[in-house]
């Protein structure tokens, strides 16, 4: 229980820093997915939706496997979080692709997500432990991926959301939260142009993801949550200096798909609309809007959230995060990374950098990454060391 209770004062103290820099600041139910388990995206601030094809593609843009350059790959990565305060929080993904011909590729996926063993004890008596719990969440996804063109290719992805966050009682019992999504996603790589000094190759990405329903632990639609839904759009250029050396340059950006609050934290700048006609902006029109904001259902959800910010077209800018990152690979054995990624003060504050180094060894590659945060805010991932681990195998596939 001991452990229970610093996660939540963790969460707490963040999001206290955050009431008092902030104004509406758009959370989520399963924000697990969104979080990177792979090392090598790490190194590059959470970057994958454009970068070239690997077996982690899955996570950020599945229509990649079509461009990939070996005919299958499996890959286990482990992240740990909240190190600062146990040892036993981590995020775990395994995943598979099959490029199965020139034009296509199917992938799976397992992500799991464990929060330890956490204690429970009795109110009355908070030294006998009376059970011992083991909150965890998962994912699993399916994906096809096939190319439309020599250039260009398109994939759709299956997900199956389990959370199981819920302690059981004499009145609730702790039965998961379940729902699924989809993934529609599109890749484009050009073939190399010579230049005058080297040679190049553009690359550019989309993935809408995490489109479904909200998801609840109590059969309530009223109390459910939204989904992380997010559109990633990014483009990267390769410099291919000589046969041996390559800098690829990468740039995302990322927005939610999720309706805005309509409230800040500390509920007092709510600036809405007079909802009840009594002539004052008051907390009953503050409960209303909080009332009409659980209500909206996911897919209304996705259309309002291009227009719905109480402070208009600049604060659906801040909704955008981007980051940049490059890669330096020596004979493709060889991979130094290094990203920058930012959000507005106004709607999360997370800016951190990261770096990344990546060895590959026959069919074996191994890639590590460590992020260094630059906010005032606390990120559960600072100073600690992703880990993930690639074994590629089959025939190989020329990329033209």
């Amino acid at each position: 229980m001991r452990k229970l209770i610093f996660i939540c004062c963790a969460l707490l103290s963040i999001s206290l820093s955050q009431a008092q820099t902030q104004e509406r600041v758009i959370t989520t139910a399963v924000p697990f997915l969104s979080v990177s388990a792979d090392a090598r995206a790490a190194g590059m601030a959470d970057i994958g939706v454009a970068t070239s094809a690997d077996a982690f593609s899955q996570q950020w843009n599945p229509a990649k496997y079509a461009f990939a350059t070996d005919q299958q790959g499996f890959s286990i990565s482990y992240t740990p979080y909240l190190t600062n305060l146990a040892n036993d929080i981590s995020l775990g993904q395994v995943t598979y692709y099959n490029k199965f011909n020139e034009r296509s590729a199917f992938a799976g996926s397992l992500r799991y997500f464990g929060f330890g063993e956490i204690q429970l004890r009795q109110t009355g008596d908070p030294n006998e432990a009376f059970a011992t719990v083991s909150p965890n969440e998962l994912a699993m996804d399916l994906s096809y991926s096939l190319k439309l063109s020599e250039k260009f290719s398109m994939a759709v992805a299956g997900r199956y959301i389990r959370s199981n966050l819920k302690v059981a009682d004499v009145n609730n019992d702790a039965s998961a939260a379940n729902s699924f999504a989809i993934d529609v996603a599109g890749f484009y790589q050009s073939e190399e142009i010579a230049y005058n000094e080297f040679n190049g190759r553009w690359r550019a990405g989309f993935n809408i993801q995490n489109i479904g329903p909200k998801i609840s632990y109590d059969n309530d639609k009223i109390n459910s949550d939204f989904l992380p839904a997010t559109l990633k759009i990014g483009t990267g250029f390769d410099f291919i200096l000589d046969e041996y050396n390559k800098v690829a340059l990468n740039l995302e950006f990322n927005k939610l798909l999720v309706p805005t609050p309509k409230v800040s934290y500390d509920n007092e700048s709510y600036n809405g609309a007079d909802l009840n006609g009594d002539g004052v902006v008051d907390n009953i029109d503050y409960t209303a809007a909080n009332t009409e904001y659980r209500n909206t259902q996911w897919l209304p959800g996705i259309v309002k959230s291009f227009g719905d910010a109480p402070g208009g077209f600049s604060e659906e800018i801040k909704e955008i995060t981007y980051a940049v990152g490059a890669e330096y690979l020596y004979q493709d054995s060889f991979a130094m990374r290094m990203g920058y990624f930012h959000e507005s003060p106004f709607k999360g504050s997370r800016k951190y950098f990261s770096l990344g180094a990546g060895f590959k060894y026959n069919v074996v590659k191994v890639d590590v990454s460590y992020l260094f945060s630059a906010s005032k805010i606390p990120n559960p991932l600072e100073n600690t060391l992703r880990f993930s681990l690639t074994f590629n195998f089959g025939d190989k596939y020329d990329e033209y």
